[in-house]
């Protein structure tokens, strides 16, 4: 028996005040980065008018349920693959390249759009439709369905992830991979399947890293790969050898945040010169004024985040619902990982920004975007009296 007592649509407060405290940190972090002396933007200013645009696009996500975000997932997803794909063609004048790469748009009034930073979360619809609907067809499970299922979110995640490989960008392929393994994870696909297949792949990487390591010519020689590629690798893991070249901004990073020790300098005493702090490397502003202290207050907000996503995935007895979820908070935990990871040196630079924290228009609309498909599940949360579905 089913009640049609259910409780009303409502906003998830928790979820508005965790984003509001990262846009406090955000501009603080944003205005000290600002004054330093190397900018004449006002990038706080932009970084308020992008928080902007993205409460209004959570607004309009808001009110979409499931069974509409089903329906709008093939087509912005293909909408996503046109745009990635148009960027390879499109002249200088339309897509201009920055810092090596052609990633963006140039976008009257708006100065340029990433449509990778979109494209992050039209992923996570597809994949998270398609596992749902191949479950719905598949009650019982086999080695094939579960290899065929495989195939698909292997498939839909390659396509775009070939492009973005075409800008080129390496640090929006790993959150296109991040994302795919984290709801292959929760896909349901048999252990058997999987094992083998990461274990072959962690052996290759392994023996790549190897090579790179120890045998750089034969990468060379046999791969086609360029001596200036490997730098990147041999500055993240001997930064001060290579300080004033590739390694100078790791090796400033590290300085910032060792002399803020464990409370800081204080805000807006910065004494380390750190080149496009307001972006990549923001957590290091927070490391150098704030110290270990302001550290872990930042680390400490990301974990509520995924954790309070976590928890909604876990409440909802809609599939569809819970894999949207694992696929934000993949996107999310990969990005946070990287981006800390990488400013105290223990990863290698990617280029991944902070995610609502970093300035960035495109980042914080992607976050926004995936924030507001957290925001319509809860808001469209209806729990019946005797029933198991929402």
């Amino acid at each position: 028996m089913t009640s049609n007592r259910y409780t009303p649509p409502k906003l998830d407060w928790g979820l508005v005040l965790i984003l509001m405290l990262l846009f406090l940190v955000s501009a603080i972090s944003i205005y000290s980065a600002q004054t330093t002396g190397q900018y004449t933007e006002n990038f706080l200013l932009k970084q308020v008018v992008w928080y902007a645009v993205g409460t209004g696009i959570i607004a309009a996500v808001i009110t979409l349920d499931s069974d509409q975000l089903k329906k709008i997932s093939w087509y912005v997803y293909g909408l996503g693959i046109v745009l990635l794909g148009f960027l390879i063609v499109a002249p200088s004048s339309i897509a201009p390249v920055i810092n090596g790469a052609k990633a963006w748009y140039k976008v009257p009034g708006m100065g340029s759009l990433q449509p990778a930073e979109l494209v992050k979360v039209f992923i996570i619809l597809v994949l998270a439709k398609t596992i749902d609907e191949h479950h719905q067809k598949n009650v019982y499970k086999t080695m094939q369905t579960d290899l065929w299922l495989l195939i698909k979110l292997v498939g839909l995640t390659m396509v775009p992830l070939l492009l973005v490989m075409q800008q080129p960008d390496l640090g929006t392929s790993l959150v296109f991979l991040a994302i795919m393994l984290g709801m292959i994870f929760i896909s349901g696909i048999s252990w058997k399947l999987l094992a083998p297949i990461f274990g072959t792949g962690a052996a290759l990487a392994g023996t790549i890293l190897y090579f790179v390591l120890w045998h750089p010519d034969i990468l060379e020689k046999y791969l086609g790969v360029k001596e200036y590629q490997f730098a990147r690798i041999y500055s993240w893991i001997d930064p001060y050898n290579y300080q004033s070249s590739t390694g100078f901004q790791l090796t400033r990073s590290l300085l910032a945040i060792g002399s803020g020790e464990t409370s800081g300098k204080g805000y807006g005493t910065r004494e380390v010169y750190l080149p496009e702090s307001h972006t990549d490397f923001i957590f290091s502003i927070v490391g150098e004024e704030f110290g270990f202290v302001g550290a872990s207050i930042v680390v400490s907000l990301f974990f509520l985040l995924i954790y309070h996503i976590t928890k909604i995935g876990m409440e909802t007895k809609n599939n569809f619902y819970t894999y949207i979820c694992v696929g934000v908070i993949s996107m999310v935990t990969f990005h946070v990982f990287q981006n800390i990871g990488m400013t105290i040196g223990l990863l290698p630079i990617t280029g991944i920004p902070l995610p609502f924290i970093s300035y960035g228009g495109s980042s914080l609309m992607g976050n926004m975007l995936a924030m507001g498909l957290i925001f319509s599940i809860r808001y469209h949360y209806k729990k019946y009296m005797f029933s198991t579905n929402d």
